[in-house]
């Protein structure tokens, strides 16, 4: 079983999730503004058993969705980081780079500077060729993001996992090619 992995950068921690996590990530999770872009709000058992299955991802791979912390603070902001899709998508198979961070963390660069380091990571000790990201069409910030770290558009599908009347369902895919 591979060590867990935790990625520095200047301001944040990416790091294994930690029991403390789990009450301002379901806050987090229960925010109309930070989930607006996914068909419901969690529930605390959604969020905490989603805290769980990343973390056991993580201890049997090394890497995955990063909790992320302000290392300054010292507070868990969101997470970070690189995840295998449990739904069959169009373009499976793939590994996804996402993020989801607390409002209060907003435009101020997190997002990007650490899945910056989770896309080194990969290119760097997991050598995949590709990573994509996906996002509902209407969620421009996260599709800065993406721009931001070079991925580049690639069409659209039809989510499976949201509901087929949901005006979130459409989404648009992004990919990043390891650099040659």
């Amino acid at each position: 079983m591979p060590h867990p992995t935790e990625l520095f950068t200047p301001r944040l921690q990416l790091r294994q999730w930690r029991p403390s996590d789990l009450e301002p990530f379901a806050a987090m999770n229960a925010d109309v503004d930070v989930m607006c872009y996914y068909p419901t709000l969690w529930t605390r058992e959604q969020s905490d058993g989603f805290a769980e299955r990343v973390t056991q991802l993580i201890e049997e791979r090394g890497w995955g969705f990063w909790a992320v912390e302000e290392r300054q603070s010292g507070q868990f902001i969101g997470f970070v980081g690189l995840h295998v899709p449990s739904a069959l998508l169009p373009f499976s198979p793939c590994v996804e780079v996402g993020w989801r961070l607390a409002k209060s963390y907003w435009g101020l660069g997190y997002a990007t500077e650490a899945a910056q380091s989770a896309i080194a990571f990969d290119f760097q000790h997991l050598h995949l060729e590709e990573l994509v990201a996906f996002t509902a069409i209407a969620n421009l910030k996260s599709r800065a993001v993406m721009e931001r770290l070079g991925m580049q558009p690639d069409g659209e599908f039809d989510h499976p996992q949201v509901p087929a009347e949901s005006a979130l369902r459409r989404h648009v895919l992004y990919r990043l090619s390891k650099p040659r």
